[in-house]
């Protein structure tokens, strides 16, 4: 066991940011649909999409009934229509047509309907009728024959049939509108992997659309309670959303936008997400097994804002941070752009100029008011956006006067709005410079030419190590926000390693923490067996939620964050040599020291004033580190992977369940207790020490 020495000097040398860690939302691996939206039906308005092919070459083919059955084995019960639908966005619909009393039709929800016994579910859906002149609605839980609850809908019966089509000019019937039903579902028993029903108690026709079916317990009536738990455990200082390569989609015409995700949840367009074709670091493959991955837009944009809201707390705002798409499909996928000089071009930036309305604006304003109308009133107090995800200057994509002239329009009609520019998808490459080197030219004619450059990298565990001290010699002209990062092992595996490599990278970052103002791991979420990409921050299925090492990470640098920097005179240099990474803040009056061995050995860290004498004074000590106490080896990666973490697993075509085992978080434990120190502190191998004075 190697002994170290670092002396506490208790001089700041800088102040820095205590809000530097935050969140960044985009919608794949199942991470809002199926995830934290709390809805249980899937494909719930019959506007299913099945998505085939690579990034370059798919086809959508609509499949309406995807996820739905006849219980009776009697598909011809089931009739896809869009006549006079329930919203001309969502145009498709379900006719339900009973030959006999108690037929009807289900749905297997994202692997199955979970319920908790005696828990609350909130039922809803629009119903028409076609011909159902008595009888009512019965909704259940099955599984295998057997009802885990079970509820009876009264149905609006037409009251005046007429007998002849003739009559019909002299009868008018409410009844045969859509109308929208309500109920609450209780559950007897826990039960996995079940089924959501709808039967008829009589023969006849009814038509459907907009099933839904969400725990009475979801946060807001929107988030699923678990993971939303999860996520305010980071105690956040900002939500990026909605992505990510979801911003731009696979085309112009699937990119998202975001006046479709706001309004009544029937009227908000679904659109296909760019995750159900193959990309990421998932297995390569022209059919994937989550071909119908959509966006329902539950959580859009207002609900994004809300989820801000809910996040903030005593010890810091969650501040929103949007990003805009610029007029071009995501350059990893498409060669697709809106010409700058073009009337449509200029659509997009109005597009920024009403989100901003949306999110801030008065009660009086086109905007504003729908955000009134949708419960929220007071403004959401938007200070952030950014320009562009992950794009970069090529032939094909002109990115710097695509930000010029969003930055020029947004800054004349809201001048104190942040921007936030990007640097492309790679670092340590000339696109990266280049793009640097745009933003500090203008930053000199114009101050307020850009807060911020997005930087992204995932990278193995080596480059963290090697790059600890990367923003040292950062100019101090514009901030950093390092909006999606993560080691990446060969094995793609959320590893102790690779979190103890980001714990050492945040160090560095903390340091800096006058220049880094934003810094959020990618992506957040992993729907065991419906991934797309790995490693993540938060695994989870139907009933438990997995905090991996990196989550832990995050986590303690969050937790324990320090408003001044503490002047370590250099030191740190000396222990980098022996695989300790180490930051010291100042919180008030406390001391925090932060001490990352990335060896493969344990090693003692003496800790010591400036009169030499051993600190010994009463400690919190939070410690991160394999659960077992031995963080398992890893095949080592040197180089950054500059195909943007695109990796296929060797071993043959994997079922994506067999491919989330594979790649399975490794476990870690977080361990916290008080003690006096006697002048050191013993750190195992691979692990996270916070020392809080």
């Amino acid at each position: 066991m190697s002994t170290n020495k670092l002396e506490l000097s208790g001089k700041t040398s800088k102040k820095i940011t205590p809000d530097m860690v935050g969140l960044f939302f985009e919608d794949i691996n199942f991470a809002a649909d199926g995830g934290l939206y709390a809805e249980m039906i899937e494909n719930r308005s019959f506007e299913a999409v099945k998505s085939c092919g690579e990034n370059h070459n798919y086809v959508l083919q609509e499949d309406n009934l995807y996820a739905w059955a006849s219980t009776d084995k009697q598909p011809k019960n089931l009739i896809i229509s869009f006549n006079q639908p329930v919203s001309q966005n969502n145009p498709h619909y379900l006719r339900f047509i009973a030959k006999k009393a108690g037929e009807g039709f289900s749905n297997k929800a994202y692997d199955g309907i979970s319920l908790k016994k005696g828990m609350k579910y909130k039922l809803s859906f629009y119903a028409r009728e076609v011909d159902y002149p008595k009888g009512n609605i019965t909704a259940l839980i099955t599984k295998k024959g057997t009802t885990y609850a079970k509820t009876e809908i009264t149905f609006k019966n037409a009251v005046k049939r007429p007998k002849e089509w003739m009559d019909t000019i002299k009868v008018t019937c409410d009844t045969m509108d859509w109308a929208k039903y309500e109920a609450v579902i209780e559950a007897k028993k826990d039960v996995q992997n079940a089924l959501f029903e709808l039967h008829l108690t009589k023969p006849g026709t009814v038509e459907f659309d907009l099933i839904s079916l969400i725990p009475e317990d979801a946060v807001a009536g929107v988030f699923r309670k678990d993971l939303f738990e999860a996520l305010k455990g980071i105690n956040p200082a900002f939500l990026r959303f909605p992505g990510g390569c979801i911003v731009e989609g696979t085309s112009i015409m699937r990119r998202y936008q975001w006046k479709n995700t706001v309004g009544d949840l029937k009227d908000r367009k679904i659109n296909t997400c760019l995750w159900a074709v193959q990309g990421g670091n998932t297995i390569g493959e022209y059919e994937m097994q989550d071909c119908h991955y959509m966006q329902s837009y539950g959580i859009g944009f207002y609900e994004y804002f809300l989820l801000c809201e809910l996040l903030s707390g005593k010890k810091r705002v969650c501040k929103p941070l949007p990003v805009l798409n610029i007029g071009v499909a995501c350059q990893f996928r498409s060669y697709e752009t809106v010409p700058v000089d073009s009337p449509e071009f200029q659509e997009y930036i109005q597009d920024a100029l009403d989100l901003i309305e949306f999110a801030n604006g008065p009660v009086t304003s086109k905007w504003g008011s729908l955000r009134a109308k949708m419960g929220h009133p007071k403004s959401f107090n938007l200070e952030l956006l950014a320009i562009g995800n992950e794009q970069w200057e090529s032939g094909a994509v002109d990115l710097a006067p695509r930000y010029i002239a969003f930055e020029k329009a947004i800054h004349k009609k809201y001048p104190k709005i942040k921007c936030l520019g990007t640097a492309g998808p790679f670092i340590n490459h000339p696109l990266h410079t280049s793009a640097w080197n745009f933003y500090r030219t203008n930053i000199k004619k114009n101050k307020a030419f850009t807060y911020a450059v997005d930087e992204h990298y995932y990278v193995a565990p080596k480059w963290l190590y090697d790059n600890v001290t990367l923003y040292d010699n950062y100019p101090r002209d514009i901030k950093v926000f390092a909006g999606e990062y993560a080691a990446h092992d060969d094995n793609l595996s959320n590893s102790v390693e690779g979190a103890v490599a980001e714990a050492a990278m945040m160090t560095g970052m903390e340091k800096n923490g006058d220049l880094v103002e934003f810094a959020s791991y990618a992506p957040l979420f992993n729907r065991i067996g419906h991934s797309q990409w790995t490693p993540d921050l938060i695994w989870f299925d139907a009933d438990k939620v997995v905090l991996t090492p990196s989550y832990y990470v995050q986590k303690i640098f969050s937790d324990y964050a320090g408003c001044e920097a503490l002047e370590l005179n250099g030191q740190e240099k000396a222990l980098r040599k022996n695989g300790l990474y180490v930051s010291a803040v100042k919180n008030g009056s406390k001391t925090i020291i932060k001490i990352v061995n990335g060896s493969d050995q344990a090693q003692t860290l003496e800790l010591t004033d400036t009169n030499g004498k051993p600190v010994t004074k009463k400690a919190e000590i939070v410690t991160l580190q394999a659960a077992n106490g031995k963080a398992k080896k890893v095949v080592p990666t040197n180089a950054v992977d500059t195909s943007a973490g695109n990796k296929v697993l060797k071993g043959g075509i994997m079922s994506n369940l067999q491919v989330c085992k594979k790649r399975a978080p490794e476990e870690a434990a977080l361990i916290s207790q008080s003690k006096t120190l006697s002048g050191t502190v013993e750190l195992t191998a691979k692990s996270v020490m916070v020392v809080i004075l």
